[in-house]
């Protein structure tokens, strides 16, 4: 009978596997943490990129977030249900609605970011502040998302 783990040394060793399995761990920490606030991953990202950009058009924010404009509608009827953005026609484009952050909204998306950072802080909590910043450095090179 052939050896269930043997093939798992050479996958484990793949930076690729790794990679998956530390951004796995984190979106889960992160999940986690932002449940306590009653808030799930993209409801989450969508208030963080409309406080950047807003206001801002929706299509636009879709965009920006590289989510499908089907599924943007849904968690901005939801986050707009819930008192957190407001949508009205784009001042520069009356055809576009334009999003913005309520006051409410803006304070959910304080607590959030906080929890999101202790999330974070637990996920690299093995590494010095020395190795952090490196792992950080590194991961932006990989990863490509230099600025």
């Amino acid at each position: 009978m052939p050896d269930a783990e043997a093939p798992l040394p050479a996958i484990r060793s793949l930076p690729s596997w790794l990679l998956g399995r530390a951004a796995a761990r984190g979106r889960a920490l992160v999940a986690e943490a932002l449940a306590a606030e009653g808030m799930k991953m993209w409801p989450h990202v969508v208030l963080s990129a409309v406080r950047d950009l807003a206001p801002v058009a929706q299509a636009d924010l879709g965009r920006s977030v590289a989510l499908d404009p089907k599924d943007l509608v849904g968690v901005l009827n939801d986050l707009q249900s819930a008192g957190l953005v407001e949508r009205a026609p784009d001042p520069r484009d009356r055809r576009k609605n334009a999003v913005t952050l309520t006051d409410e909204g803006a304070r959910v998306l304080d607590r959030c970011e906080q929890l999101a950072r202790e999330a974070n802080d637990t996920l690299l909590a093995p590494l010095s502040p020395a190795e952090r910043e490196q792992f950080m450095e590194l991961l932006i090179r990989v990863s490509g998302t230099r600025e």
